[in-house]
């Protein structure tokens, strides 16, 4: 978890904060349904290297957004799942897919 010291004293920049890269959201949109593996979510969240999805998913972690676990087999299997604070982000998630359906329909 960040420490709450260090967190912004507005709560729009301290969501941001946690959330601010494209991939985080992408991440966290994938991860709504359910638990997913490595390859799983690098597939589907997009043209994501796999430096960068691995550097996103620790930051997520260290934020308390998700869970990682790593079973003890060969080749070694790693699943990520949202925390129950990663699945409190679904509103917002929800609101900005709404917001972008409405953009794109004034676009048309």
């Amino acid at each position: 978890m960040i420490e709450t010291k260090t967190l912004p004293a507005c709560p729009v920049e301290t969501t941001l904060t946690l959330i601010s890269d494209k991939w985080k959201v992408l991440i966290i949109r994938d991860l709504l349904p359910g638990t997913k593996r490595f390859g799983e979510l690098k597939r589907s969240v997009g043209n994501v290297s796999q430096k960068v999805l691995t550097a996103q998913l620790r930051q997520m972690e260290e934020g308390g957004l998700l869970t990682r676990t790593v079973y003890p087999e060969v080749p070694p299997r790693v699943e990520y799942t949202l925390t129950e604070l990663g699945y409190s982000l679904k509103p917002v998630l929800d609101a900005m897919q709404n917001w972008g359906e409405a953009y794109k329909a004034k676009s048309e």
